[in-house]
């Protein structure tokens, strides 16, 4: 018996063929049977999978942006809005359609937006844009919420009760395809090695997992690849950002530079060893903080670009070292 297959919308083809760009599939395949997620041979060798982050380039216009993801080595784009850029709102000024209409000329997916200001219990519309936009997989970046400077019993209660309060949204998640990842951000319920073990331990679900950020860590890169190691698969997505010399006041460009990887002292060879032991396969996001925010970390889009990519030749050094 013929089974009739429905006819594709125009928003439901743009946003396959930028799939499928991510997947390295041809257009056509896009038609009949989009895909989310790309196998892995077991002889390959490990990679880390990149994508652009929309706020190392300030409030470039956003289709400006766009063109720099493939020649950043990424195939995804990290949407951000004010203060550290502004391009979550620029999608919202266009409308989804024709921000569909860019990624599919670049052929490039949306694999995250990071949501601070909304916070954890605030991604519900979020949640269902990205279905939208990114399909099954886009990670939602915001921080925890709760009592900060715990310790001990009171620590984990706290991020007991953090994870209670998130289970309706989870089922949202669910619904949606979206991962929910919480950053261990300074000042913030998650913020050291024990909440984020806390948080791993009573995630209920695959999709609430850990942005994890070596930049908020003490800098001693055994101690953040044995962190790795023990959170494993809850490690949903991988900022390659350190310390440096801080972000948080105004310095010499060279100094505000030792954020990004290969700059500053951090030896990323055993994170990305760590990585690799735990089958890391998410998104790993180059970034630093400029200062002011919301101002681009270079002063054009082909020396941010250039940055970055330096930044990526010294990561996949690190990979070729394991």
């Amino acid at each position: 018996m013929n089974r009739r297959v429905p006819k594709q919308t125009r928003r439901e083809f743009c946003r396959a063929v930028a799939s499928m760009a991510w997947l390295g599939l041809p257009a056509t395949t896009a038609m009949s049977e989009p895909q989310t997620s790309r196998l892995k041979s077991s002889t390959d060798p490990f990679h880390l999978r990149y994508l652009l982050a929309s706020a190392m380039y300030g409030k470039y216009p956003l289709a400006q942006i766009l063109a720099e993801v493939h020649k950043a080595g990424a195939d995804a784009i990290d949407l951000w809005p004010r203060v550290h850029g502004n391009q979550r709102e620029q999608v919202d000024a266009m409308g989804e359609q024709a921000f569909l209409d860019l990624l599919s000329r670049q052929q490039v997916r949306l694999g995250a937006i990071t949501q601070y200001r909304l916070g954890p219990f605030g991604l519900r519309e979020e949640m269902h844009f990205a279905a939208r936009v990114g399909g099954p997989g886009t990670v939602l970046i915001t921080g925890g919420r709760g009592p900060v400077g715990l310790h001990g019993a009171e620590l984990k209660s706290a991020v007991a009760t953090f994870v209670e309060k998130l289970k309706p949204h989870l089922e949202v998640a669910t619904e949606t395809g979206a991962i929910l990842a919480i950053e261990n951000h300074a000042r913030n319920l998650i913020d050291t090695p024990d909440s984020m073990k806390w948080l791993a331990e009573f995630s209920p679900s695959p999709r609430l997992g850990i942005a994890f950020a070596p930049h908020h860590l003490p800098q001693d890169s055994e101690k953040i690849a044995m962190l790795i190691s023990d959170l494993g698969p809850n490690v949903v997505f991988f900022y390659a950002q350190q310390h440096g010399k801080g972000s948080s006041k105004k310095m010499p460009k060279a100094d505000e530079l030792l954020q990004m990887p290969g700059r500053g002292p951090l030896d990323f060879a055993p994170i990305v060893s760590a990585l690799k032991q735990i089958d890391y396969q998410g998104f790993t996001e180059i970034f630093m903080h400029p200062t002011p925010r919301g101002i681009p970390i270079l002063d054009s889009t082909a020396a941010i670009t250039g940055e970055i990519n330096r930044a990526r030749g010294y990561l996949d050094q690190c990979c070729q070292k394991i």
